[in-house]
């Protein structure tokens, strides 16, 4: 496409959206020099992850912004760039509704200006253009007046404790940081050791560890100066002794168990370290392969699931001992309620959006996962607030070790990735059947069988009931869409439950042709199986019905007895089915295909398996027992 076009375009379809603004916003001033006290000056080019320049800091008051999208600035493909002040995040100033949009195929030649009136405080900016998410930045103003403090505070530190005659300090060293400030005073003090991210600062820091050490360190004041990074370097040595043999460890764990050998409710982790020689100095102990905590006392676990326990003890003369384990599983009862979280998500890593950060997804100290307290799947209103809440959730874990520095900064790199909050990301999950009466009677049963709401907020097929049917919900069509629930195999004995999810079915009621109104799902829609009965049908847990087989070999059976998380995502005719966040199936829905084995009246994929249908459960039998909650859906 001719680059004049191209641009032309663009700059049409920000018009319509109001992001290529009026004069007052950032078209070309007159040729007249400019008559503001101070000119701010951003560039752009051919990366469109960033601006190739942009000033950090301002002075209050009336100001020239200049922005430069040029081949003099660097772009040679002709792709237009916008500056655009965010004035929707009440966490910024939002008094300058800046947007300008330079191309070097422009009139002005990619070159803007445009007369602002700046105001104290911070100013966020972007590019709007789609695919420039990372395109961003803060713009910090100060008031300039005469007695603004523009000096940072002084910072030092100190390192006691006892040495040896090579300067190491024996067993333990302890850094002193101190900050002073003549000016705003002092605002917060950070201290880092090693290559660790920046803590604040509020007593000494004790490293106990042999070997060689780095603590950096710096303060801001009340006025935002910072002051340059010092460090302080030493190394601690083990104190003198003959005691070379690591402290021992066991670990016993207590509770209530079920006849599956399951702890109902919760488990009870003592953890116990002797040592004959220098003596114990600190025991601790890792869940779920977390990062160790110190070990003050039982460790209670109340999260339903597989757990693991690592322990380990470190003696007073530095030996620290092999990590042993134990393993448990805790079933769900013994009246002990569930974590007040903000989502359910108990995927193996943490996964901000569609970015996975490989991050295990641990239980933290309120019993909610890390998953669950990044709410990436909350309605947020800007990418901004989203990465705020990201960083404050992130440092909190930071501090409690749930996290170490590495994982900190995956979590929240991926939240930049994700671009959750920015216009176009789509909206949030919404609650299909949220465990509530009020939720249970927007469905509706057809055929034989039936769901029964239960007092815990599940739905269970019933075993008094017999036939098959379905469940389904007459409220909405669903296009593209995420739909995600969780699912319980809960047949008796050494049964297993036979049950599945349809979706993009047209109304049942449409369709007079059909006898049973529970076929024009199976005839009409597709249905994603839930089977892992190693006899019997050979489409297994993942399988879309009848045209896309999984076997258990491929997919592997799901465990039963316990909650799994099923996602089905359909994007135009592309099916995929992920169990507790790994994909195990996907499929297209392409014209021609039959149904397998053949089934009389079946229309196969000739274009009446529709682009857009409703959702539902299958009850497939009294003794095919399935349990279902947590249904939530997010149109794509």
């Amino acid at each position: 496409m001719n680059r004049r076009i191209w641009t032309a375009l663009v700059t049409a379809l920000l018009t319509v959206l109001g992001l290529a603004s009026p004069a007052a916003h950032g078209r070309p001033a007159p040729p007249a020099g400019p008559t503001a006290e101070q000119v701010l000056t951003w560039t752009a080019g051919d990366d469109i992850t960033r601006y190739a320049s942009a000033p950090a800091t301002a002075v209050a008051g009336k100001a020239t912004i200049v922005f430069e999208n040029s081949e003099a600035t660097g772009n040679t493909t002709a792709m237009p760039h916008t500056l655009t002040f965010d004035v929707s995040d009440p966490e910024y100033n939002n008094d300058v509704p800046l947007n300008i949009l330079a191309s070097p195929l422009d009139a002005a030649g990619g070159r803007h200006t445009a007369e602002v009136t700046l105001t104290p405080g911070r100013y966020r900016y972007h590019c709007t253009i789609p695919g420039h998410g990372l395109m961003e930045g803060i713009l910090t103003v100060t008031d300039g007046g005469p007695g603004e403090d523009t000096t940072a505070p002084e910072t030092s530190a100190t390192v006691s404790g006892d040495r040896d005659a090579n300067g190491a300090y024996l067993g333990t060293a302890t850094v002193t940081v101190t900050a002073s400030d003549s000016g705003s005073g002092v605002g917060t003090i950070e201290y880092a050791v090693g290559e660790g991210e920046f803590r604040p600062y509020t007593a000494p820091v004790a490293v106990h560890e042999t070997g060689a050490h780095t603590v950096r360190y710096r303060a801001t004041d009340r006025a935002g100066n910072t002051s340059a990074v010092k460090s302080v370097e030493f190394t601690v040595a083990a104190p003198p002794t003959g005691d070379t043999t690591a402290p021992e460890t066991s670990a016993t764990v207590e509770g209530e168990r079920n006849s599956d050998g399951a702890y109902v409710g919760r488990a009870k982790v003592t953890v116990t370290a002797t040592d004959g020689g220098s003596g114990v100095e600190r025991t601790e102990y890792s869940l779920d392969g977390g990062p160790y905590l110190a070990y003050t006392g039982p460790v209670t676990v109340d999260r339903v699931g597989r757990h693991t326990v690592a322990h380990r003890a470190t003696d007073r003369a530095g030996n620290t001992s092999e990590a042993k384990r134990v393993a448990f599983t805790v079933a769900e009862g013994g009246g002990v309620p569930a974590p007040q979280c903000p989502e359910w998500d108990e995927r193996r890593t943490v996964v901000v959006g569609t970015v996975d950060t490989g991050v295990p997804n641990r239980v933290t100290g309120n019993r909610c996962t890390v998953n669950e307290l990044i709410e990436d799947e909350k309605d947020w209103a800007s990418h901004a607030l989203f990465l705020k809440h990201v960083r404050k959730v992130t440092d909190g874990l930071l501090d409690d070790g749930v996290i170490d520095g590495r994982e900190h900064r995956a979590v929240n790199r991926a939240a930049r990735q994700s671009g959750i909050g920015r216009p176009g990301q789509g909206q949030g999950y919404r609650d299909l059947f949220d465990g509530t009466e009020k939720s249970f009677g927007r469905w509706r049963h057809v055929g034989g069988g039936a769901f029964e709401l239960n007092d815990d907020g599940t739905l269970t097929s019933s075993t008094t009931v017999p036939g098959m049917g379905m469940l389904w919900f007459p409220e909405r069509r669903y296009d593209d869409f995420s739909l995600k629930l969780r699912f319980r195999d809960d047949a008796p004995g050494a049964g297993r439950a036979n049950s599945g999810v349809f979706v993009r079915f047209p109304d049942v009621h449409d369709h007079p042709e059909e006898p049973r109104p529970e076929w024009v799902a199976i005839t009409y829609g597709h249905e994603v199986q839930i089977l892992d009965r190693p006899d019997g049908d050979q489409y297994k847990t993942g399988s879309v019905y009848g045209f896309d087989r999984v076997g258990l070999g491929g997919a592997g059976v799901t465990e039963k007895g316990t909650w799994n998380e099923y996602e089905i995502r359909v994007v135009g005719q592309h099916y995929s089915v992920f169990r507790n966040g790994v994909l195990i199936n996907e499929f297209d829905n392409v014209a021609g295909q039959e149904f397998s084995p053949p089934r009389a009246g079946d229309p196969g994929t000739d274009g009446r398996r529709y682009a857009s249908g409703h959702i539902g459960l299958q009850t497939h039998g009294t003794a095919d027992v399935v349990s279902f909650r947590d249904i939530r859906i997010k149109e794509l």
